[in-house]
């Protein structure tokens, strides 16, 4: 079965308790919204076939963070500013090659 997107990437925006690690202390909702901008620049955000940049809430893996997943590899990221966003976009979205020294799950 085929995705409905060709990339479908979730960023999470949890914020916990006060003193809990989580991705909100980590400007993600910044970040998220860079991404989208980002993609609708580049022309490659939309529907069917297309890229989609979303919200989440927790993600559960807060001690990882700040977290997103691009689907459908199910590959998981870690960042620190836009320069990172703009390398996952760059090489994974655009061309297809998943950032190695940003994923989680090596």
């Amino acid at each position: 079965m085929r995705s409905y997107y060709q990339h479908h990437v979730f960023f999470c925006l949890n914020q916990r308790e006060a003193g809990e690690n989580c991705c909100a202390n980590y400007n993600a909702k910044a970040m998220q919204e860079y991404a989208k901008k980002r993609c609708k620049e580049l022309g490659i955000a939309g529907g069917e076939g297309r890229v989609r940049i979303n919200k989440a809430g927790c993600l559960n893996r807060c001690e990882l963070g700040p977290v997103l997943v691009v689907y459908p590899e199910a590959i998981w990221y870690t960042y620190v500013d836009e320069h990172d966003i703009d390398e996952i976009i760059d090489s994974h979205l655009l061309k297809g090659k998943p950032v190695e020294r940003l994923m989680v799950d090596r």
